[in-house]
């Protein structure tokens, strides 16, 4: 089952980038932890199934992206926004609803775990085969 771990909202501010160039952000908020998505990627994103960039947001008198933090794209179906943030999971959310946020006429959007998969089955050793090993 799918567990609520945030939100994104529209705040229509603007943040600096390391070039010192200002963007409108999407605000993102996940497991308390303060992310941001260029709204102009965003954009592109939703109509052409690129990647966008999920960076840090941190405050300090004015707002500031930091690092990538994760990547977005649009599903396979194209009914949701998956956005996989590095070495803490993969996460989700409603493409409809994203297009409302995005477009103003609604203000948040709930964000969802993906449930880790059960991982692969480990094929054991019949009897009479060999074990190959390969160094990279």
């Amino acid at each position: 089952m799918m567990e609520k771990t945030g939100y994104l909202q529209q705040t229509r501010f603007r943040a600096f980038d390391s070039d010192g160039l200002l963007h409108e952000v999407v605000d993102l908020h996940i497991l308390g932890e303060r992310f941001a998505i260029r709204r102009s990627d965003l954009v592109k994103a939703v109509s052409g199934h690129i990647c966008v960039q999920v960076d840090e947001l941190t405050h300090n008198w004015n707002y500031y992206l930091g690092l990538t933090r994760g990547l977005a794209r649009v599903s396979a179906s194209g009914k949701a926004l998956n956005i996989d943030i590095f070495n803490v999971g993969s996460f989700t959310l409603s493409l409809h609803t994203l297009r409302a946020v995005v477009y103003g006429r609604e203000r948040f959007v709930m964000i969802v775990r993906i449930p880790e998969s059960a991982g692969f089955k480990i094929r054991r050793e019949g009897e009479g085969q060999q074990k190959i090993s390969a160094m990279v």
